[in-house]
């Protein structure tokens, strides 16, 4: 009997990990498709980059009300916004995972196989089913699912549990940062931005873990702002400090399948592996200080 059970749980486990490999190479396939047909095909015009009949069509989006007591947010201000203009449910509560997927392509104009693998993988840290399970956006605020610490636009969950509240010191300092034409922000000013933050959200925060998925995930985050929102000042004003989508905006990328997770990697990457403070020592040696120790007599001396 025991034996019977061991090759069971053997054969078990074989098969979920060569499913999860066919599905990961399937999903790369895909997208690399998408990717390639994207360039052979002509771009939306400006004007329809989100499809009629869809909310936000010709930068037309439903009407905006900020959260009430009781509705859930989480620390993702493009998630937020979408529930504080009714695409999402307005209490941003009993999401379907699909329909999240669905809304985020049809809103931001993400590929089909990144609005796949963003929900799919929220379900599963989540320990739900993907098809038929749903969520509160805080849900999505367990640590180091979605919210992470060092972020740019939120601050470290040891300090602000609720990341559903908006800290208009770090969105101001975003906004304050851009180097590029009409102060738009650049690859440059989100990886300094980066590396700031984790400096600073290390020698503040005791708890503080960054694994080299959120570090990625954190690059994710910042290159939608160049992407998906062009870096575009006035924009990221409403988007980041009110959780709005402004009158007349539709997303900065035009191609016909939206940004692939090949394509939308070109900017992550050399955003991520610019952070100069991984490597100049500023990262592993802040919050040294709370460990170190002297004894009184040397400190009197």
């Amino acid at each position: 009997m025991a034996i019977l059970t061991i090759i069971r749980r053997l054969w078990k486990e074989l098969l979920t990990a060569v499913t999860g490999v066919l599905i990961l190479l399937g999903l790369f396939v895909w997208d690399i498709a998408l990717t390639l047909v994207n360039h052979l095909i002509p771009k939306r015009p400006v004007g329809h980059v989100v499809k009629e009949g869809r909310p936000g069509f010709g930068g037309k989006w439903p009407e905006y009300s900020p959260p009430r007591e009781g509705d859930s947010r989480c620390s993702c201000p493009a998630l937020n916004a979408l529930a504080n203009h009714g695409i999402l449910p307005r209490d941003g509560r009993n999401i379907k995972f699909t329909e999240l997927g669905r809304v985020v392509r049809e809103v931001y104009n993400f590929a089909p196989s990144f609005c796949y693998i963003g929900p799919k993988q929220a379900a599963n840290f989540l320990s739900r089913d993907y098809r038929k399970d749903s969520f509160d956006l805080s849900d999505l605020d367990v640590h180091n699912c979605i919210e992470h610490d060092a972020s740019v636009t939120r601050a470290d969950s040891f300090h602000q549990k609720d990341q559903g509240k908006i800290p208009q010191e770090l969105v101001e300092e975003v906004l304050t940062s851009g180097t590029g034409p009409e102060g738009k922000l650049t690859e440059a000013d989100m990886s300094r931005l980066m590396g700031k933050r984790r400096v600073e959200a290390k020698r503040a925060n005791p708890e503080y873990s960054l694994s080299f998925f959120l570090k990625l995930f954190g690059s994710w985050n910042c290159s939608t702002l160049l992407r998906i929102f062009g870096g575009d000042i006035d924009d990221l004003r409403v988007i980041l400090g009110e959780e709005r989508l402004p009158e007349g905006w539709e997303p900065r990328f035009r191609r016909r399948w939206g940004l692939t997770i090949l394509e939308f990697n070109f900017t992550v990457l050399p955003v991520e592996f610019s952070v100069k403070e991984e490597v100049d020592g500023s990262i592993s040696a802040a919050g040294r200080e709370r460990y170190l120790t002297y004894p009184t007599d040397k400190k009197n001396a």
